[in-house]
């Protein structure tokens, strides 16, 4: 089994339509480096490849001087040109097995999954899973159906990875997460598009540390 340690303790995940254009993705990735996100992922449905490309070379640079790994969501080939640390696939996107060979055993490799039958069917090539969404979300249209609290510690406790809770997370719902058993949290609206990302990040990572500590 590949396994790649990664601090998924707060996991940001940028939108660009929240943070209005690639500059403002770039701000906030960041203002949240610097306070306290421990991953950033790019995402961006909807953009032309090329897009995907200029601002993964500029996230990297970016996130470089603090260390906070850049994941890359789908798009391997993107990953690989900029030399990102990983890249986190879904259900729906290439096999984790095939990105897996593509990225190599040395890359950062996550998979999105949202009930029982999609844990049963986790291959060894995965280093952590994405658990939700957990609370209902507006920022990934396509989402399936919120798991709630009690089936996410189901959930969680049947993986043999690491994992991070996904969808609708915000400072005010974390906790009870990490209780359940969660590694980290990917959080989007929660700092994307807020009118001081640098506080919103601080602020989730001093309920994230006090979470941790009570479980």
């Amino acid at each position: 089994m590949s396994y790649n340690p990664i601090d998924l303790s707060l996991y940001l995940v940028l939108d660009p339509d929240l943070c209005r254009d690639l500059e403002g993705m770039v701000r906030t990735a960041r203002l949240a480096a610097e306070n306290g996100a421990t991953v950033v992922q790019l995402r961006a449905p909807g953009w032309k490849r090329r897009q995907w490309l200029e601002a993964a070379r500029e996230l990297k640079a970016v996130l470089a001087p603090f260390g906070v790994p850049l994941i890359i969501n789908d798009h391997v080939d993107v990953a690989l040109a900029i030399d990102a640390d990983g890249v986190h696939v879904g259900q729906d996107d290439l096999p984790a097995t095939e990105a897996r060979r593509l990225i190599g055993p040395d890359k950062v490799l996550g998979l999105s999954v949202s009930n029982a039958a999609e844990l049963a069917a986790v291959p060894q090539d995965v280093d952590y899973l994405g658990i939700g969404p957990v609370y209902a979300t507006g920022t990934k249209p396509d989402a399936a159906a919120a798991t709630g609290v009690s089936l996410f510690g189901h959930l969680v406790a049947a993986a043999r990875l690491p994992v991070v809770a996904i969808g609708g997370i915000n400072g005010g719902n974390c906790a009870p997460l990490f209780a359940a058993g969660a590694q980290g949290v990917a959080v989007v609206s929660a700092i994307c598009g807020q009118c001081d990302p640098a506080r919103a990040t601080a602020e989730l990572r001093t309920r994230i540390g006090s979470a941790k500590q009570r479980r």
